[in-house]
């Protein structure tokens, strides 16, 4: 019976081998051979994993349901891989598609893996997180009560989306205070707007606030800038803090709306030399040559990073803030037959100094830290979880933190933006009596 139930399995098996070397994914190359990789080798592993299902099917002590047998096999391989790549089943493959329309039912945060850790990036401006006063850096040990250890990003992103108007608890370690609190957090429905502010705020300086990389951020940005231009915009501030990222053409449309022609944006390294390019502007959308800073912080990610170095390394402008989160990867998005789909990592990228910045973050020019964040250090690594352990029967719960905006309060100072408004301020006399 079992030898049945194997062979049935390795069928199934080698039909999915089959499709993936149809796609590209297993074709044997020269550097293939030098690591002595093989087809056979290949399929040894292969009839191993059906081994496994086999016996499973046959042994476990309750009746298996096939799909979610496969399907939990395939989370686990591609949550093996690194932080980003992931496995969607259906119904998360259609979240990430309703994400990326710009409205979703939720809390408003972007989250990722940081050291096996549910971090937060940033939350999103104007959302249920921001009110919340949920901090970029902050660490979710606790959704609803459960722990997050462990956890995927799938399952996170599920547990923390759900109806407008639901309660959902999300349990923070925060660094800087070295305490646990507990967040309340009433969801909404979150509509992601890519630019937040656009104005003038001082001596002909104008403010932009881009909160998030989408298809339509290039146009929504020409309108801005054609409208304060209009309006007599000397030197533009562009203000990329908490901003996650999104489209990787979004940030090269960006970038290239600041540089002359021919000038490098970005350069994206793939396994396949073929697959690898260098993206440069076209020349097509050149402003006018003000000064410009961009505010990066911690929540500063992706796209965020890709848009800052470019204005960096081609010196065109200056970064003011704290170091960027250093996420330099490009994750793909292949749709499945069934509706599932396999989101992983097919590329790194690189500034235009040449400068691969995973996990080290771009460093500003000019280093300000905001106020509120600063913090006396950790002196020692710390197990969050243990600590959580520890501080059970003293739970921890900021007034301020408590999932709504506290009345009364005043509007906390922003020293990055003022700072990057007295040095604007300064560039621009420098700048006209050079003149």
């Amino acid at each position: 019976m079992r030898k049945k139930a194997l062979k049935a399995v390795l069928v199934i098996a080698v039909m999915v081998f089959a499709a993936s070397v149809a796609i590209g994914g297993f074709e044997k190359t020269a550097a293939d051979k030098a690591r002595g990789v093989s087809k056979a080798g290949l399929y040894q592993q292969v009839e191993l994993f059906a081994d496994a299902v086999s016996i499973l099917r046959s042994d476990y002590v309750d009746e298996l349901d096939s799909k979610k047998l496969i399907y939990g096999a395939m989370k686990g391989m591609l949550a093996s891989l690194d932080d980003y790549s992931q496995f969607m089943d259906p119904d998360e493959y259609d979240e990430i598609r309703i994400e990326t329309k710009g409205e979703f039912g939720g809390v408003g945060v972007e989250i990722s893996l940081k050291d096996g850790i549910l971090t937060v990036v940033a939350p999103i401006a104007g959302t249920p997180a921001e009110a919340a006063l949920i901090r970029a850096g902050d660490k979710i040990v606790k959704i609803d009560g459960k722990v997050t250890k462990n956890v995927s990003l799938n399952d996170a992103v599920k547990q923390m989306r759900g109806k407008p108007g639901t309660m959902v608890t999300l349990t923070i370690w925060r660094e800087a205070d070295q305490k646990i609190f507990d967040v309340p957090i009433r969801r909404d429905i979150i509509k992601v707007r890519s630019i937040k502010k656009a104005e003038l705020i001082a001596d002909r300086i104008g403010y932009i606030k881009l909160v998030e990389f989408q298809q339509n951020t290039p146009r929504d940005l020409d309108e801005a800038l054609k409208k304060m231009e209009a309006q007599g915009m000397e030197a533009l501030i562009l203000d990329l803090r908490n901003n996650p990222g999104g489209l990787l053409d979004g940030a090269v449309d960006v970038g290239e709306r600041f540089l002359k022609k021919d000038k490098v944006i970005v350069s994206i390294k793939a396994r396949n030399p073929a697959e690898s390019t260098v993206f440069k502007s076209s020349g097509r959308f050149v402003r006018a040559d003000y000064p410009i800073i961009v505010i990066v912080n911690e929540g500063s990610a992706s796209a965020s990073e890709i848009v800052a170095g470019a204005i960096k390394d081609n010196k065109r402008g200056i970064i003011l803030g704290s170091k960027t989160f250093g996420k330099a990867s490009v994750q793909t998005v292949i749709p499945l037959k069934d509706g599932s789909a396999l989101r992983f990592t097919t590329a790194s990228y690189l500034t235009p100094g040449g400068k691969m910045i995973k996990n080290e973050g771009i460093a500003p020019d000019v280093v300000i830290e905001r106020e509120s964040s600063l913090a006396a250090k950790k002196k020692d690594d710390i197990d969050i979880f243990e600590k959580m352990e520890e501080e059970k029967a003293e739970k921890a719960q900021a007034p301020e933190l408590s999932g709504k905006p506290v009345k009364g309060k005043e509007k906390e100072k922003d020293n990055q933006l003022e700072a990057a408004v007295n040095l604007m301020k300064a560039i621009k006399v420098y700048t006209s009596e050079k003149s």
